[in-house]
């Protein structure tokens, strides 16, 4: 093999990795500035937290995980389309304006799911311990 192939392919492995750490770097800044993830963190432990406590089956761990990530999924969009938005005007526009509302009624709208979801796995569980 000569090494400009070998160098090809370590770039690629390069760009590959660097994916990850941006990624990692994106998530990271979001959670350092944004309210709402950091709330979304502390109830997603919490969720956990009661998870194991109330010892929920392989299945409700799969609908709880999906939820906690679709959540923190979506939030990271809508910090993202907030931010692209803002750098893309200072001034007020109804489109971005709009833009910027419809991300977090998205956000809205899964973040209602997801506690109906926690409601059907957990208030059963809550209503057997109360008695």
């Amino acid at each position: 093999m000569n090494s400009g192939s070998r160098d090809k392919k370590v770039r690629r492995h390069n760009v590959f990795l660097n994916s990850f750490v941006f990624a990692f770097s994106g998530i990271r800044t979001a959670l350092w500035n944004e309210r709402n993830l950091q709330i979304h963190l502390a109830v997603s432990l919490a969720v956990m937290f009661f998870g194991i406590y109330f010892g929920i089956s392989r299945l409700e761990w799969m609908i709880i995980l999906l939820a906690i990530g679709g959540m923190f999924s979506l939030e990271l969009l809508n910090t993202a389309i907030e931010r692209a938005v803002d750098l893309s005007t200072e001034d007020y526009h109804p489109l971005a304006k709009q833009a910027k509302d419809i991300a977090a009624g998205a956000v809205l709208v899964f973040a209602i799911i997801s506690v109906i979801i926690g409601g059907v796995i957990f208030l059963p569980k809550i209503l057997v311990f109360l008695q």
